[in-house]
């Protein structure tokens, strides 16, 4: 894996991706190209990085198919499409959807590869998003439950005594539960606290979403 990036191209005309393969492995990227989507879909490796360049006309499975298919998955990434015809309705319908670009072949390179450079940026981007929303969830999954009730009294801006009123505990137990919270989610302020709650869409005003499974076993 270079320093550029990975391109993932599908489209059935065998010329075409050879010629992208060509024009990307000069400009220093790793090429994976597949002639239609179900190939792709069976054959990609969700864990690499990078972008897809996508023909929306592909036979069986259509490009639109695809990204749709792929919307909300760990496969998931930037789209670039590529078109033999321009067509407007299309191409917004696309962009709506989340796709970077929208080229007509034949397409100008200079245009493509700049395409190219910035979906892999957000690739990168949203990987090391969900990288850090994973960790986030991995913290809260070692909670017990009454430290994820304090939590989420702390991240509403409750004061201790007004959580344990809330939960019919002393202030001292929920003094020691918080400490507990602010080590197992390796944060030193509320501030940090609540920065992480709202990063996993937790909002102040309902208590935390965390699976029941082994942490209502630890009280």
């Amino acid at each position: 894996m270079n320093a550029q990036g990975n391109v993932f191209i599908v489209d059935d005309a065998r010329e075409i991706r050879i010629a992208l393969t060509c024009m990307l492995d000069v400009a220093g990227y790793r090429v994976h190209a597949f002639e239609s989507a179900e190939r792709f879909l069976v054959e990609q490796d969700c864990e690499i990085p990078g972008c897809l360049l996508l023909d929306i006309g592909l036979p069986g499975m259509s490009g639109m198919d695809l990204q749709r298919a792929l919307a909300g998955s760990r496969g998931e990434r930037p789209i670039i499409f590529l078109s033999g015809r321009g067509d407007i309705q299309t191409s917004v319908q696309a962009m709506k959807l989340g796709a970077v670009d929208f080229l007509t072949k034949p397409f100008d390179g200079a245009r493509l590869l700049a395409a190219v450079d910035q979906a892999i940026r957000l690739d990168m981007a949203a990987r090391k998003d969900r990288a850090i929303c994973e960790s986030i969830q991995q913290r809260l999954q070692v909670l017990t439950r009454r430290e994820r009730q304090v939590m989420a009294g702390v991240v509403r801006g409750q004061l201790n005594k007004q959580i344990a009123a809330n939960l019919g505990a002393g202030e001292k137990v929920v003094k020691i539960h918080r400490g507990r919270v602010m080590k197992k989610m390796e944060v030193r302020s509320v501030a940090e606290l609540v920065h992480l709650a709202l990063r996993i869409g937790v909002t102040t005003d309902i208590t935390l979403h965390v699976p029941e499974t082994a942490a209502m076993a630890r009280v």
